[in-house]
């Protein structure tokens, strides 16, 4: 996905399944607690890529306090967005861009639940719109057919005391370069960073890059949340303590700084750039905080979120 034509993407440790449904399809039974909050059916044809969208308007207010993702062999990742308004509604091709301003869910290969602490949830209120835009990457050899989407567990909003949503740190616009004939070892960084315009709480990180990504590091202040090898077929959801980031102060005129830092070995023998397709790489640390609000690229282009 290109996220750059969008704008030219706890006191105690929340729990965390290891049974992601990027195997289940179509007819797969929906798991105890869960509802389909959206998806679509798709058919990408051999040895392409492209992008499904479905945008729908939600009947009732929902606080959603999990997110699994359903998605089978040929989808490369999804991102969930919200509006209040919409132009296109049901099922539509579209393309990377085809995302509101504010994020709810974003996942990956075989990304595993994001079960949210107690207290916090995602509120959908009724009347507004969901996007969900997937990109499908069917490296076979025959047509693929299928159905991707987002199963959510819900709460009453009377357990509810913190609105969450999401948002992307990290870089855009980058050039990986290659590296000599026979270096396996040597890595590029990529570092991208914003400072905090108000104070928030960050309870979840998402680590999202491509094929030859193989180390993120996010750090609030010098201080490394996430610090973890990469694998682009298994993009996991780090859940952690509660933790605040802070605004603006007399002690902080800037507020504090969130860093994302990637790292990649090269050895296409060509520069690798920055783009949507799984062969072009990405920087992007999802960020799921409280409260919500606040565009889902900010960071990634440097502005204060």
């Amino acid at each position: 996905m290109r996220f750059a034509a969008v704008l030219a993407v706890v006191s105690s440790v929340a729990c965390h399944s290891t049974s992601p449904d990027s195997a289940l399809g179509a007819d797969a039974a929906i798991p105890p607690g869960y509802q389909m909050l959206i998806s679509r059916p798709w058919t990408m044809a051999s040895d392409n890529e492209g992008y499904k969208c479905v945008r729908t308007q939600v009947a009732n207010d929902m606080w959603i306090s999990a997110f699994r993702s359903l998605s089978p062999v040929g989808t490369h990742h999804s991102v969930l967005t919200i509006s209040d308004t919409a132009n296109t509604t049901g099922e539509y091709d579209c393309s990377s861009g085809s995302l509101d301003a504010q994020m709810l869910y974003a996942a990956g290969v075989q990304t595993d639940d994001n079960q949210f602490p107690a207290g916090v949830a995602i509120h959908i209120a009724a009347g507004t719109y969901i996007n969900l835009n997937l990109h499908l990457y069917n490296t076979t050899d025959n047509s693929l057919s299928d159905t991707s989407g987002v199963l959510v567990k819900t709460v009453a909003q009377a357990e509810v005391i913190n609105e969450a949503d999401m948002q992307f740190s990290g870089a855009v616009g980058f050039n990986i370069p290659a590296n000599s004939s026979g270096d396996t070892t040597t890595t590029h960084d990529v570092v991208g960073h914003c400072s905090a315009a108000h104070d928030f709480h960050i309870f979840t990180l998402w680590p999202h890059m491509h094929q030859i990504a193989v180390h993120q590091k996010f750090m609030l202040n010098g201080t490394a949340l996430l610090d973890t090898d990469y694998n682009f077929n298994e993009q996991k959801n780090y859940q952690m303590a509660d933790t605040i980031v802070h605004g603006p102060s007399a002690a902080l005129p800037d507020g504090d700084r969130l860093e994302t830092t990637c790292s990649y070995v090269n050895t296409t023998g060509s520069v690798v750039p920055y783009g949507e397709s799984s062969n072009d790489e990405m920087c992007f640390t999802g960020i799921y905080r409280y409260p919500a609000g606040g565009n889902l690229l900010a960071c990634a282009y440097g502005q204060p979120i």
